[in-house]
């Protein structure tokens, strides 16, 4: 039997859904994933990006509390944070942007 994402440090029982959403059913598939790609998974499935989420998950694989980011390697994270989302956003590749590219078809999506 698989066990359960939120068994990682800082992965709460919401969590399990989440990650399921984006098709990681376990915790041994999210640590064979790496946190950076998993955590592009869950934006291009639709999870909306919260930084605090990513780095609490980085520290959970590490077996460290969330509280213990800080400093230059909270600055790193968060540059590793925004390169996925930037690389989420320009590949179109989430329910959203699938949603907003019809709006903007039919001429009632927001201007660009």
């Amino acid at each position: 039997m698989a066990v359960p994402v939120s068994s990682i440090r800082n992965l709460g029982p919401a969590t399990d859904a989440v990650y399921a959403g984006a098709g990681i059913t376990s915790a041994e598939q999210l640590r064979d994933l790496g946190p950076d790609a998993a955590y592009e998974r869950l934006l291009q499935s639709g999870a909306r990006p919260h930084f605090i989420a990513y780095y609490a998950m980085v520290m959970g694989l590490q077996g460290r509390p969330w509280n213990d980011c800080q400093g230059g390697e909270k600055t790193a994270l968060r540059a590793r944070f925004d390169a996925i989302k930037a690389r989420v956003a320009a590949s179109g590749q989430t329910p959203e942007s699938a949603i907003e590219a019809i709006l903007n078809q039919i001429g009632t999506g927001a201007r660009r």
